[in-house]
């Protein structure tokens, strides 16, 4: 994929949400790495950026786990360009196991492409959406299918959990010792239609990206079943973590008004 211009004022900023639990932007989108640097240079990748970003995605690792920084895997929330821009880079250094939802499987193998984005979303960002990248990728040496179960193989203590809408495939992280979520898409902390919000980052809790949202009762369902978990701190794909009151009480509304205020008036 070609490097896309869009960035925005937090592009390269790390946040230590918590201590094995690192949210790092990468122009418009947030990737995760778990794993604790005081303890090991190991660590697990969810997402993998914009297009053409690994060198800063690697750089960033070794950052924050030091030179000998060791990928073990990486797990993807979706296959969406920008959580897989910069994966085929990424592998050329890392050779390591990709994990993913079954029902994402045709965007990571070659076979399928998502289908056009809704350019008629309000916002700019959604107008432009034709430009964005929407083919699949193929990377089927390296992929590996989640067990069924919810687990994750190399991710103990953690488990998946499918919240389908945004994509079929779409998954979120949580972990129920301390209810820390990475939500991807499912829902996210940013007007991600409105440019202005985008380059800025004005938070602002939402369901998925209008434009490349597919099934919208899904989505919500999804947001739903996250609500439920309270979770008490949460990564999400776009804008910056949220936690305690304000994820809680902006969660729950956000599941109780869905219909009303996140589903484009031409998908009711």
């Amino acid at each position: 994929m070609k490097k896309m211009p869009m960035t925005s004022v937090t592009s390269g900023l790390g946040i230590e949400v918590l201590p094995d639990l690192y949210c790092y932007n990468v122009q418009i989108v947030n990737i995760a790495f778990i794993g604790n640097p005081q303890e090991s240079s190991e660590f697990i990748l969810v997402d993998a950026g914009m297009p053409d970003s690994h060198e800063k995605i690697i750089e960033a690792a070794k950052e924050r786990f030091g030179e000998n920084a060791l990928c073990k895997a990486i797990i993807l929330t979706h296959g969406h360009f920008d959580h897989v821009g910069a994966l085929k880079g990424l592998l050329e250094v890392w050779d390591v196991p990709v994990y993913a939802h079954t029902a994402e499987k045709p965007f990571l193998n070659g076979e399928s492409s998502y289908p056009p984005p809704n350019t008629d979303a309000e916002g700019l960002v959604a107008k432009m959406s034709s430009m964005f990248p929407r083919h699949s990728i193929d990377v089927s040496s390296n992929l590996r299918i989640l067990p069924e179960d919810g687990s994750i193989p190399v991710l103990p203590g953690w488990r998946y959990i499918h919240t389908p809408g945004h994509t079929p495939g779409h998954i979120s992280l949580f972990r129920d010792e301390d209810k820390a979520l990475v939500a991807g898409d499912a829902f996210i902390n940013v007007e991600q239609e409105k440019l202005y919000e985008v380059l800025t980052q004005k938070q602002e809790i939402h369901g998925p990206p209008q434009y490349f949202t597919v099934d919208w009762q899904a989505a919500w369902n999804s947001v739903k079943t996250l609500s439920e978990l309270k979770p008490l701190l949460a990564v999400v794909g776009h804008g910056l973590p949220l936690a305690d009151d304000e994820l809680t009480t902006n969660l729950d509304r956000l599941a109780r008004d869905f219909g009303a205020t996140e589903i484009p008036e031409n998908k009711k």
